[in-house]
């Protein structure tokens, strides 16, 4: 074993079964009179799909004096539609999803097109853990750390050509494994994209994990990517195949519905859903539940001073 710290020698080292028997540790402190200081490990111990740890350096340039959604609300209200439409489908239905194997396929217009399998990419690049408001049409909202590092990263490993304009990322669509696919809710796989710019930013995240740990499987399991500032469908999650293109990509929910949902879908107060307002939205995991207080929603979810200068001169109202 090598040490890299000279200071610390191997009886220094934490033995592994003592590491990992913390959360039995963590549980019966959670019953004691400290058990309060424990209560966010607890709760993520408790609802948690996956107990794989990620090594992810804190990055706080996003989500300064934000308060984290607790873990349960953030693994048990989702949108994931292969595993059903109700929001606690997802938790309720996916651990019918294999993560193991796993790989994911760049290709299109790229120079050096290539298949990573999910270990691979788990070290193409050092990860940070970024706390970042997740906003959705309907009004809800989340505030999640999430484990990853900017998809540039990868998109930079495979070589863009210069005639590549967008990103398209394929879901899997596995009826054996995920029973919404058997529905005819949208045509399945589903499919997002981004311009290339968008995927290039570097606040759009290539994401393996959340609060420290591998995705559960109701959040996307084992590889999405979060783009903070627009609606959380753009996301995509559980991808197997990205694939870079000259031409605008049709998505999943602007073929189903393009006048609902627009190719860009920045989150916009000023711009309603014809369903929904978006001027204001309501936090899950607030204790007051549906008393909980509204907050106004703000231009690009907040993200503005990163991410304003690639729409100048846009009709936002038209590209919406």
């Amino acid at each position: 074993m090598i040490f890299t710290d000279k200071n610390i020698s191997p009886k220094d080292i934490t033995p592994k079964n003592v590491f990992e028997a913390r959360r039995e540790i963590i549980k019966v402190a959670a019953a004691g009179s400290f058990g309060l200081a424990f209560a966010p490990w607890f709760s993520r111990d408790a609802f948690g799909a996956s107990t794989q740890l990620l090594s992810a350096t804190p990055n706080s340039s996003y989500g300064k004096n934000i308060e984290s959604t607790p873990y349960k609300s953030v693994t048990t209200y989702n949108n994931f539609y292969e595993f059903g439409t109700d929001k606690s489908d997802p938790s309720t239905y996916a651990g019918s999803l294999v993560t193991r194997p796993w790989t994911v396929t760049v290709e299109g217009l790229v120079k050096k097109p290539a298949t990573f399998d999910i270990d691979d990419l788990l070290k193409l690049a050092p990860m940070e853990e970024r706390i970042y408001r997740l906003r959705c049409v309907e009004g809800w909202s989340m505030v999640v750390p999430w484990d990853g590092y900017s998809l540039s990263k990868l998109l930079n490993k495979v070589e863009p050509l210069g005639s590549a304009k967008f990103v398209e990322f394929i879901s899997l669509a596995d009826s054996k494994q995920m029973p919404g696919v058997r529905g005819s809710v949208i045509d399945w796989p589903y499919r997002e994209g981004l311009r290339l710019d968008e995927a290039m930013n570097p606040l759009t995240l290539l994401t393996f994990g959340l609060y420290g740990e591998a995705l559960p499987k109701q959040n996307g399991a084992p590889v999405r990517i979060v783009v903070p500032w627009k609606y959380g469908f753009k996301s995509a999650k559980s991808i197997v195949k990205i694939r870079l293109t000259d031409q605008m990509p049709k998505t999943s929910w602007n073929t189903f519905d393009s006048h609902e949902y627009g190719f860009y879908s920045n989150v916009n107060p000023l711009v309603d859903h014809p369903r929904w307002s978006q001027a204001t939205e309501r936090r899950i995991g607030d204790p007051k539940g549906i008393f909980a207080p509204k907050i106004k929603t703000e231009m690009f979810n907040g993200y503005g001073e990163y991410v304003a200068s690639m729409y100048a001169g846009m009709d936002l109202k038209k590209y919406y």
